[in-house]
């Protein structure tokens, strides 16, 4: 009986000491103390939405395979979810452009040019746009005014040269007049 009671007493405070440990973690993850810059944990219902760029990401993929109608579709939900976004408007833009819907493309060229201005990119996108509705003048302004922003530009080059290539677009010397 000497050696029980001694025995029982380190178990029981063996047992104490447990639950207290178990008590304390259980507090903490209950009521956490706030750190200095606040909880670091959101409810799901304080997290806020940010669109992902699956749509955008799913837009060029679709665009890349000629697939212009679903492009469009998935590029029209990306403005939708994230209107600021100047990359979901070219895309936009341009996959209303291959389906020929070119008041809708004017459209979203001009809302990609108030967010991000006239860059490289819009300028030579709206040449391509130009030259596929047979406007080849207004297709030449802008993509010279593209290259003049970025003159080693291939892509540029590559549409300069595809235009120059037009049979409806023939360059001659003005002295070569009958």
């Amino acid at each position: 009986m000497r050696r029980l009671i001694p025995l029982l007493a380190c178990c029981w405070v063996a047992t104490a000491l447990a639950g207290c440990d178990y008590t304390l973690r259980e507090a903490a993850i209950v009521a956490p103390v706030d750190p200095p810059g606040g909880d670091p944990v959101q409810e799901p219902t304080d997290v806020k939405y940010y669109p992902s760029d699956e749509p955008v990401r799913m837009g060029l993929e679709q665009f890349n395979r000629g697939n212009y109608g679903l492009s469009q579709r998935y590029f029209k939900d990306a403005v939708e979810k994230a209107p600021k976004d100047v990359t979901a408007w070219i895309g936009l833009a341009a996959s209303y452009d291959r389906l020929r819907r070119f008041d809708l493309a004017d459209q979203a060229y001009a809302q990609a040019i108030r967010l991000g201005g006239e860059t490289v990119q819009i300028l030579n996108d709206q040449g391509y746009s130009l030259m596929l509705r047979g406007d080849l003048s207004g297709a030449r302004r802008k993509f010279m005014r593209a290259q003049a922003l970025d003159p080693g530009n291939p892509v540029i080059a590559n549409n300069l040269e595809l235009l120059n290539g037009s049979r409806r677009f023939i360059e001659r010397p003005p002295n070569n007049q009958p």
